[in-house]
Order: C-alpha cells, then sequence, then structure tokens
C-alpha cells in the first residue's frame, strides 16, 4: 500500500489467520485483523457444518432424546443424556428414587474423570511445557502421560459399569436405568478408584509446578448453585454478580444470537452481557459444597476459593476430578439397589428443562411434547456457545497487550498464545486431528 506525497501514511492492515484450531475438540478457526495499532476484528470461528439436532429431534418419541442426544458429543455423552432425561422427567412429572439419583452423579463421576484429564494432560500440559502435542511431551515426559493415562482408565471404567460402556453409554432411560448395578458391582471399583484418588493429588501436585501467566479474568461467573452437594445434576443457576433463579427461567434470562462468522449461536445475560460457565466458575461459586479432601488439596496447591485465572483451569479441572473419586467412594460406599431402577410413565402434553454441568460447564435442555409424547420442539444450549463472546473477549485482551511486542512478520509467538487462551475453555467442537497454519496478510 502506498501513498501520494504529502498526505497521511496510511495505517497498515494486518490479518492473522489461524486456519484450524488443534488440541480443541472440534473444527473451528481464528482470525484477527489490526488496522495500524487498532485491533478492528476478533472472531473465533466455528465451522463445523450445522448438524440440526434441534430439529430432527422434532417429531421423535420424547423417550428416545437421551440416546440421541448424547450423540452430540463423544467426550461428554453423559452430560447431554443428563440433561435430556431431567427435563422429560420435567415434562412427564416423574421424580425418580433417591438411589437412582445417586446412580446419576456416580455416573457423571465418570464423565467428569474421562473428560478433565482428558485436557488437563493431553490437550492443555502440552502448552506449559513447550510441546505441540502430548505425543511429543510423552517423549520427555512419559511418566506424566502414563499418570494421566492411568486415571483417566478409572474414569472410563465407571462410566462403562454405570452406562454399559465407556463411549455413548446406553443404560441410561427416562424414568432411570435400563439396569441397576449390584452393590458388588459398584465394590470391585473401590481399590482402582482410591489407587486413581491418590494418583489425581499427586497430579495436582505436578500441575501445581507448571508457570502459569498471572492473568485474572474480570467476567460474570455462571453456574449450577445446590445447598448441599456439588452441582451436577440439581440448583439453580446462580452468578457471581447476584443472579439466583430457577432453571425453568433460564431462557429469560439468557438469549442466543447469531453472528456471522459462526455456525454455533452465542449466549449472553439478558442486559448484562457476556458471561463464563465451566469448571473456574463452578469452582469458584460452589467451593464450600467440595469436599473436604478436594478443599484442602485446592489450598495446598495455592487455589483459594474463588480462581479467576483461566490459566489455572488445568489444576481447577484436577480439583474437580479428585472430587469426582472421593464423590464416587461416598456413593459406593452407601449403595444399596433402589426398589425400581425405572419409573414408567404415560405420554403426556408438557414442557420440561433442566440443567446439568457438564466439564466445560451449565448445559440447557428444554422440550415441548404433545399428547402422545412427540417432541414439538426442542432448546439445546451447550457451554460452548455459553462460552464463545467470552472467549473472543479473552483473545482481544491479550491482543491489545501483546501485539504491540509482535511488530514484524513472525506472529508465530503471539500465534502460540491465542491458542492457549481458546485452550484455557477446553472447547468442545468435536475432534481436530491436524496443526495450526498461520496466515499474516498486508496491504
Amino acid at each position: 500500500m502506498s501513498a501520494e506525497p504529502g498526505s497521511e501514511q496510511p495505517a497498515e492492515t494486518r490479518t492473522i489467520r489461524v486456519e484450524a484450531l488443534a488440541r480443541v475438540e472440534g473444527e473451528g478457526a481464528l482470525t484477527v485483523r489490526v488496522k495500524g495499532e487498532e485491533i478492528e476484528t476478533v472472531r473465533l470461528e466455528i465451522f463445523e457444518p450445522p448438524r440440526f439436532f434441534e430439529a430432527f429431534l422434532r417429531g421423535r418419541r420424547g423417550f428416545e432424546a437421551p440416546d440421541l442426544t448424547a450423540r452430540i458429543c463423544g467426550i461428554c455423552p453423559v452430560a447431554y443424556q443428563m440433561s435430556s432425561v431431567h427435563a422429560l422427567e420435567d415434562a412427564l412429572g416423574l421424580v425418580v428414587e433417591p438411589q437412582v439419583a445417586a446412580l446419576r452423579r456416580l455416573l457423571y463421576c465418570g464423565e467428569w474423570i474421562e473428560s478433565h484429564v482428558l485436557h488437563a494432560f493431553f490437550l492443555h500440559a502440552p502448552d506449559f511445557l513447550g510441546y505441540p502435542d502430548a505425543i511429543s511431551m510423552a517423549a520427555d515426559h512419559r511418566e506424566v502421560v502414563q499418570l494421566g493415562l492411568a486415571i483417566k482408565k478409572v474414569g472410563n471404567a465407571l462410566v462403562t459399569r454405570l452406562g454399559g460402556r465407556e463411549i455413548h453409554p446406553v443404560n441410561v432411560r427416562v424414568g432411570g436405568f435400563y439396569r441397576a448395578p449390584r452393590p458388588s458391582e459398584l465394590r470391585e471399583l473401590v481399590s482402582d478408584l482410591e489407587r486413581a484418588r491418590d494418583q489425581t493429588r499427586e497430579a495436582l501436585r505436578w500441575g501445581a509446578t507448571l508457570d502459569y501467566p498471572e492473568c485474572e479474568r474480570e467476567v460474570e461467573l455462571v453456574s449450577l448453585h445446590h445447598p448441599d452437594e456439588y452441582p451436577f445434576n440439581r440448583g439453580r443457576l446462580v452468578s457471581s454478580e447476584g443472579l439466583d433463579i430457577d432453571v425453568h427461567d433460564f431462557e429469560q434470562h439468557v438469549e442466543e444470537v447469531h453472528v456471522e462468522h459462526s455456525n454455533a449461536l452465542q449466549a449472553r445475560l439478558r442486559g448484562r452481557g457476556n458471561y463464563l460457565t465451566g469448571p473456574n466458575a463452578r469452582y469458584s461459586l460452589n467451593f464450600a459444597q467440595l469436599s473436604p479432601l478436594a478443599q484442602e488439596a485446592a489450598r495446598e496447591v495455592g487455589l483459594g476459593p474463588v480462581c479467576k485465572n483461566l490459566y489455572q483451569s488445568l489444576l481447577v479441572r484436577l480439583v474437580e476430578v479428585l472430587y469426582a473419586f472421593d464423590e464416587a467412594l461416598r456413593i459406593i460406599a452407601a449403595y444399596e439397589p433402589p426398589a425400581r431402577h425405572y419409573l414408567e410413565a404415560e405420554p403426556r402434553p408438557g414442557r420440561g428443562m433442566a440443567c446439568s454441568e457438564a466439564p466445560r460447564g451449565t448445559l440447557y435442555h428444554r422440550y415441548d411434547l404433545d399428547a402422545a409424547g412427540i417432541i414439538e420442539e426442542a432448546v439445546i444450549v451447550p457451554p460452548t456457545s455459553q462460552n464463545q463472546a467470552a472467549i473472543e473477549d479473552d483473545l482481544r485482551a491479550l491482543l491489545v497487550e501483546q501485539l504491540p511486542r509482535h511488530p514484524g512478520e513472525d506472529l508465530s509467538a503471539l500465534q502460540f498464545e491465542c491458542e492457549r487462551t481458546i485452550r484455557n475453555y477446553d472447547p468442545c467442537i468435536s475432534c481436530a486431528t491436524h496443526f495450526l497454519q498461520l496466515k499474516v496478510e498486508r496491504r
């Protein structure tokens, strides 16, 4: 770009284009456009084709929804099943037995372990140890990778025992489970759970040795909250800024908007703006509901009752893994087979809503049923769509700080910082297997 003699030199425009995000679960990209010293555009693009789950649920029987929605994600299918069955039971007026509710918490423990360990050890840790991927990291940190695999294996076994298989469980149904385990089947897991709990404490101490940037995020935190338990399937929706609502009022307070650069809708709090859901929000709003062991371990690694540094989400996830093992052992010790492992329900018209806490944050489902129990409308709001605008805000703040330090053509260091910021959130947009390519266009 050139200018006439004596005219003001036009500001140079730089475009940073990350074609495909690596070490996140899905297909996404990042575009940043800078004019002079001003950041014009920050866009986290989710370009996976829409899969129309809400649309093809219409006309299906409500009882089919838990198994269908589980296919939305291979990493957190339990979360989709749990939000689905709770919403449908809400519409049908079903209240499951306490032991069935406990088994659902136990199943959720397994999924949190699987998902959090995958992210902490294999997707996020390479960022702090200077490796492009976990395979490269394993060459120098074999014992760390083996520790992560050992812990995750026990989570897989827990999901298999409760759900029938470790990916896309098949034992969950509206009204309960197709089959309830015998106490002896759960007790067989105890020694492995105890060992993995100790290994998670070790993993937390290892995680505390990593070098986390000093960066506290000022954003409204949103999560389920229950006075008697760390949230999985029950509670009110609360925030760090005073929101406190029944989940039936979710759509009155949360709006989804379409942005041109993304196939995923972005969620905002009406009249309040962007917000953050996920481990840091859940931990900060529910620290008192963690088990004493998890609280003690969090303090040992330097975490207070509130954690606003999203780089430390790796530590928060491991605290939640430790809690999940502790909670699983508590549930198994108190378990007695339910008198009825499922409740029958006659189809009826109704509307049901529910939230559960997926590993990545609050997941909302709503179903409208007709008199025959057929789904007339379905609404599903996943955590990634709720966090997408907050991720863009984080990237914008990072770029304001970092861009002056990267004036030349080589922006690989800035690219790395952007990727690491996105991976703080563990966005689930299905599995990417390729690495980032960065394009810088100047005109």
